[in-house]
């Protein structure tokens, strides 16, 4: 696989960390929080979440976004805030090709960002 950086209009002014490529394997505060200021810095910000579920915190509330109507959706305000201006995907990290593909993106990494229980990630 080829991760490539996103590339950014001429026109738009460089961000500080716009040259830092992070893959993001964080969950539940303080991993969020952590590449949430990377990525409002200006870096490539990936989060790998689960397949089918997501992130951990994609429901936790309230409270919640409202849809047009102004009624709650299910999407936490604390997971749309904690991972603003970060890319998302999904990978499921307990098959054997998934693994392959997190170790091939973190191998073209600048930074890696994980805070997984000990023992959690192996």
């Amino acid at each position: 696989m080829n991760w490539e950086r996103q590339v950014k209009p001429m026109n738009e002014k460089q961000a500080a960390l716009g040259h830092i490529k992070v893959l993001d394997l964080s969950r539940v505060l303080a991993g969020p929080w952590c590449t949430q200021m990377l990525a409002d810095l200006g870096a490539d910000v990936v989060k790998v979440e689960r397949p089918g579920v997501g992130d951990d915190t994609r429901h936790w509330g309230p409270p919640f976004l409202k849809d047009a109507q102004g009624r709650d959706t299910d999407q936490a305000s604390y997971f749309t805030a904690c991972n603003r201006n970060k890319r998302s995907i999904t990978i499921d990290m307990a098959q054997a090709e998934g693994q392959k593909l997190i170790r091939q993106m973190a191998v073209q990494s600048d930074i890696l960002v994980e805070n997984f229980k000990v023992g959690g990630l192996q």
